[in-house]
C-alpha cells in the first residue's frame, strides 16, 4: 500500500511520556514523533524497562502524557469520551482476565459493549461481527470452550479476537506473544500481519521477538536510552538502529541475517 493512499490513524508531535507527581516528574522518553497509518502492522521494540509499555499507556490514554499532542482520526486524544474512545481504539493487554468461567463466544462479545451501551443485549448485526472476529482467528473450535479450558496461546486468540469484535481502526497489543513457546510466539505474530492483510486494521503491538517482528511488521518503532525512531525495518537496519538496542559486550546484531546473536 502505498504511502500517499494511506489515511493517518493516530500521530504524535514532540510527545514526552513518564510519571508525574505533586512534586516531581520523571520523563521515561521525550521527543516522539510517530505516525501510524491504516493497514500497516507496526512493532515496538527496546530494552526491558525502556518505557514501552508507558507508551502504548499513553497512547491508550490509560496514562496522562507529560506533554505534546495526541491525534487519534484527527481529533485530540484527551477530546474523545470513554465510549467514543473505545469505538475507535481497543487495546489487549497481558493481564488475567476477570472471569474465566465466561464461554469464548462471551468474553469476544464483550467488545461489542461500546456499541450495546454496557446493557449487553446483542443484535444480530453484533452477532455477525463477533461471528467474523472468530473466523478471522481460526478459533471456531473453541467458541463453546470455558476460558479456563484454553491455553495461553488460545487464549491470546480469543483476545485478539475480542479487540477485533470491538471493530476499531486501531488495536494496541502489549506484549502479546508473553508466556508462549517459540512456535506460538510466531503464530500470533503471523494472525496479526494476517488481520493487517485481511482486514486494513492498523496494529501497534510491543514485543521482545525483535527478530520476528523484523520480518513481519511494515514499520517498527525502537525505543533507545537516548531516542524514539520508527521507521520500516529495511532502513533501520541500513542506519544501524538495532546495533544500540542491547551492551555489545554480549549481543551484537548481524545486518546479513537481520538477527541478533551471542558473542562467542
Amino acid at each position: 500500500m502505498s504511502d500517499k493512499n494511506q489515511h493517518i490513524i493516530l500521530e504524535t508531535n514532540q510527545l514526552s511520556i513518564g510519571y508525574k507527581t505533586k512534586k516531581t516528574e520523571t520523563v521515561i522518553a521525550s521527543n516522539i514523533d510517530i505516525t501510524l497509518k491504516k493497514g500497516e502492522l507496526i512493532g515496538l521494540v527496546g530494552a526491558n524497562g525502556i518505557g514501552k509499555s508507558t507508551l502504548l499507556r499513553t497512547l491508550t490514554h490509560v496514562q496522562n502524557k507529560l506533554s505534546g499532542t495526541i491525534h487519534l482520526q484527527e481529533q485530540l486524544l484527551e477530546d474523545y469520551s470513554n465510549i467514543e474512545l473505545a469505538k475507535n481504539l481497543s487495546l489487549v493487554l497481558t493481564e488475567a482476565i476477570a472471569s474465566k468461567n465466561l464461554t469464548v463466544f462471551e468474553l469476544i462479545a464483550l467488545g461489542r459493549q461500546p456499541y450495546t451501551n454496557w446493557v449487553g443485549n446483542l443484535s444480530e448485526d453484533d452477532k455477525t461481527i463477533i461471528n467474523k472476529a472468530i473466523s478471522h482467528t481460526n478459533i471456531e473450535d473453541l467458541k463453546e470452550k470455558k476460558c479456563f479450558e484454553l491455553s495461553d496461546g488460545q487464549l491470546q486468540k480469543v483476545m485478539i479476537a475480542r479487540a477485533l469484535a470491538q471493530d476499531t481502526d486501531l488495536i494496541i497489543l502489549d506484549e502479546p506473544t508473553t508466556h508462549l513457546d517459540m512456535y506460538h510466539k510466531a503464530y500470533i505474530l503471523k494472525l496479526l500481519q494476517r488481520l493487517v492483510k485481511n482486514t486494513g486494521k492498523t496494529i501497534l503491538f510491543s514485543s521482545h521477538e525483535i527478530d520476528l517482528a523484523i520480518q513481519l511488521c511494515d514499520r517498527m518503532i525502537v525505543m533507545t536510552k537516548s531516542e524514539v525512531i520508527t521507521d520500516t525495518p529495511s532502513n533501520l537496519i541500513i542506519k544501524g538502529t538495532f546495533n544500540d538496542l542491547f551492551p555489545k559486550d554480549l549481543i551484537d546484531f548481524d545486518k546479513n541475517t537481520e538477527s541478533f546473536r551471542v558473542k562467542k
